[in-house]
């Protein structure tokens, strides 16, 4: 089917467009250096509007759709990777859980500072030993009166360090398999929580990626988010938005990749011509383009199917799937086609190909995805994965 945007999508995009540029993408390299967290800018997005966009207005947000929001978050990642997987773990995992899963309560206490930018939210699933198998993880949530009691350590946790607001899942049933997994709300500052160390990463080196540690951290009955044992639950309905999310940024960076490649082949001269006159260049920038529009066009229908309210797990995959591997592909052809400059921090393919990478491991590894889609296929299981 075709798609179509409304006007007000298309407003939203042209003003995120221009505060992206305009805003984010002049110290995106500077920020890739110095690996300094994006706090300032987060507030101005929030401002905007950007850091509660699928949040209720009740609760302090936006009240967009999930089209505008992934309109929105392909130009954030257009001009900065790291500011827009931020904004991506933030609203598509943790606002929209907390909006779904959580009581009124809870709604209260979190959404509208969550919304206004006060408080960064971060989702906390992997551990060391847990990774694409949720069921293997060891953290535990004992119940202690009205407290819980929980132990473990989670790794790979986006905005661990900053994050104000954690979602966390822990076993409060051993042998319930999955159905003995819970999901928690922690509070930065809760005696026992700490944040660990701090990954050094190849990419997106604006936002930091640590470790979790909760060592008999105390947290009252009343932040469980659901009921127990619907922890598992939780996190793949999360997970399957999240996905959406990264197809979004995956095209907001191949996108920045092909206009820098389009403008760098415009300019620069071999053999007496701009390189842009070569046929096999030119064929590159070609392919790069159409498969560019073909995740953009699978990010799309999968918002679409969720704004229907229809079932969209498998298509959220496909399109995390394909818009991932995409964007390696046009990364690194976009980096070929600036020779020698692209290897170099002198130009922004560079960066755009590292931050690129990781698009194909979280939330979900290619091969998850793969598993989610041939299981629909099949009418198996339901298999999904973690972060």
């Amino acid at each position: 089917m075709s798609f179509r945007l409304t006007d007000e999508q298309l407003m939203i995009q042209a003003m995120v467009r221009d505060f992206a540029r305009e805003v984010l993408h002049p110290s995106a390299m500077e920020r890739d250096r110095s690996k300094e967290f994006p706090r300032e800018n987060l507030g101005k997005m929030a401002e905007l509007g950007l850091m509660g966009m699928m949040v209720p207005p009740e609760y302090g947000g936006a009240g967009a759709d999930t089209v505008s929001y992934v309109l929105a978050l392909q130009e954030v990642a257009y001009a900065c990777a790291a500011t827009a997987v931020v904004m991506s773990v933030h609203n598509s995992i943790v606002c929209e859980t907390i909006d779904r899963f959580g009581n009124e309560d809870q709604k209260q206490a979190h959404l509208k500072p969550l919304a206004e930018g006060r408080v960064i939210g971060a989702f906390a699933m992997t551990e060391p030993q847990a990774g694409s198998d949720p069921v293997s993880q060891s953290t535990v949530a004992e119940r202690d009166g009205d407290h819980y009691i929980i132990n473990g350590t989670k790794r790979f946790i986006t905005s661990g360090k900053n994050a104000g607001v954690t979602i966390i899942t822990a076993k409060t049933d051993r042998t319930k398999r999955h159905k003995g997994i819970s999901a928690f709300i922690v509070r930065k500052g809760t005696p026992g929580f700490s944040v660990g160390r701090t990954e050094e990463k190849m990419g997106l080196c604006a936002s930091d990626t640590t470790d979790l540690i909760f060592d008999d951290c105390r947290i009252p009955l009343e932040d469980l988010l659901g009921q127990e044992g619907d922890g598992f639950k939780i996190a793949m309905t999360s997970l399957d938005s999240g996905r959406i999310g990264i197809a979004a940024q995956s095209v907001g960076v191949a996108q920045a990749a092909l206009d820098a490649a389009v403008s760098y082949a415009k300019e620069r001269e071999q053999f007496g011509q701009p390189i842009s006159k070569f046929q096999g260049l030119r064929w590159m920038l070609a392919d790069m383009a159409t498969e560019i529009e073909a995740a953009r066009q699978l990010m799309f229908f999968a918002a679409g199917k969720k704004d229907r309210g229809e079932s969209y797990t498998m298509e959220a995959s496909m399109a995390k799937l394909f818009a991932s591997e995409m964007v390696n592909r046009v990364t690194a052809k976009g980096l070929q086609i600036h020779g020698g400059y692209g290897y170099t921090k002198e130009y922004p393919v560079e960066r755009l190909y590292r931050d690129a990478r990781v698009f194909t491991i979280y939330e979900g590894t290619s091969e998850i995805q793969r598993v989610v889609i041939a299981n629909h296929l099949l009418g198996d299981r339901y298999v999904g994965t973690l972060r």
